[in-house]
Order: C-alpha cells, then structure tokens, then sequence
C-alpha cells in the first residue's frame, strides 16, 4: 500500500481532469448531461482509480486499477477529440490537453509494466 499523491502519474492525471473541468465550463448547456458530463467522468476515473489501487494489497489488485485508469485515460482522449471536432474545444487548449493524456497513458503503462514484474 502506498500514498497515491506521491505517484507523478496521479499528479499529472489530476492536473488533466482540472483542466477538463475548466474548459468544459464553456461547453453548450445541451451538452451538460452528455458530452462535458462524459469527458469530466472519464477523467475523473483516472486519478481515482490510481488512487484506489494505491489502497489495495496486492500489486495484482493495483494493475488492476491501473488498467481501468488506462481504459478511462483512452475514454478521455476519445472525448476530447470529440469535442475539437464538434468545435467545443479550441485547437490549442485541444493540443494541450491531447499531450497531457498521452503522457498519463505512456505514465501507466509503464507503471502496469513495473508492477506487474
């Protein structure tokens, strides 16, 4: 069992799911309940499920919550291309945030790869 604040992956996947909550502010309001809705859930999953693993005690059971952090990160990239291509997000806010999740999944996966060894 280990502090999940000390990890630098939740550290950057709560840095991510602040951002998508800010620039989702300004989403349209008929998309309250689908689309700003969807992102903020997914990319909240990722630094909760890191945060769960952290509380388990097996390194099998903290790969576990590592891959539903991973399958939730691949979610929020998802969205998030969704998003530009509704024209939601603004190229530049997209790059950002597009780098930023990019960076949490390669985080997690070499992550999953130490722990499961």
């Amino acid at each position: 069992m280990q502090n999940y604040k000390d990890l630098k992956v939740w550290e950057k996947a709560h840095s991510f799911t602040l951002q998508v909550y800010e620039c989702t502010k300004v989403f349209p309001k008929e998309e309250l309940y689908s689309l700003t809705n969807q992102l903020r859930r997914s990319a909240s999953s990722i630094p909760a499920n890191i945060a769960e693993g952290c509380g388990k005690n097996s390194n099998q059971e903290f790969a576990h919550f590592l891959n539903i952090a991973l399958g939730s990160s691949n979610e929020s990239e998802y969205f998030l291309i969704l998003s530009k291509d509704l024209s939601y997000l603004k190229e530049e806010i997209f790059q950002t945030l597009f780098k930023l999740i990019n960076e949490v999944k390669g985080m997690l996966i070499a992550l999953i790869n130490k722990v499961r060894s």
